[in-house]
């Protein structure tokens, strides 16, 4: 059945997302490591599962990307629209950041984890300043 749903799918141009539920459920109910073991019998990896290749693909055919914001007590992800520049990603937020947004610190995922902290990202020049026409790349750290 999965296998005429792909053929018809591809005809249209779609995509097909498979999905067990009866796995998605039990590994709801598992703790981190049997939840590992229990994919590595499946031979499938925590990135693969139906729940994350979903929210990937939704992501792909809504042509959203993730930004995050973080503090001293706390890191959030933020959803916006590819293409999007600093100032209506800050609205995301707040609208007053939108109306009132000047510059912001930028440092690239990667970046961040290559050297384990801001603090080190600064020592090693890899924030940026960024202003009203930068546009926010999937991952930055803002």
């Amino acid at each position: 059945m999965s296998t005429l749903l792909e053929e018809q799918a591809k005809k249209e141009g779609a995509t097909v997302v498979l999905v067990s539920a009866q796995v998605e459920a039990e590994l709801v109910d598992l703790d981190p490591e049997d939840r590992a073991d229990f994919l590595e019998s499946l031979d499938v990896n925590l990135d693969n599962t139906g729940l994350r290749r979903i929210i990937r693909e939704a992501y792909e055919i809504l042509d959203l990307q993730t930004y995050f914001t973080s503090g001293p007590t706390e890191t959030r992800a933020w959803t916006i629209k590819k293409g999007w520049k600093a100032p209506q990603a800050a609205g995301v937020i707040h609208g007053d950041f939108e109306r009132g947004f000047i510059k912001a610190e930028t440092i690239s995922y990667e970046d961040l984890v290559a050297c384990g902290s801001e603090a080190e990202c600064k020592k090693q020049g890899k924030l940026r300043l960024e202003g009203k026409d930068y546009v926010v790349a999937e991952g930055d750290c803002i």
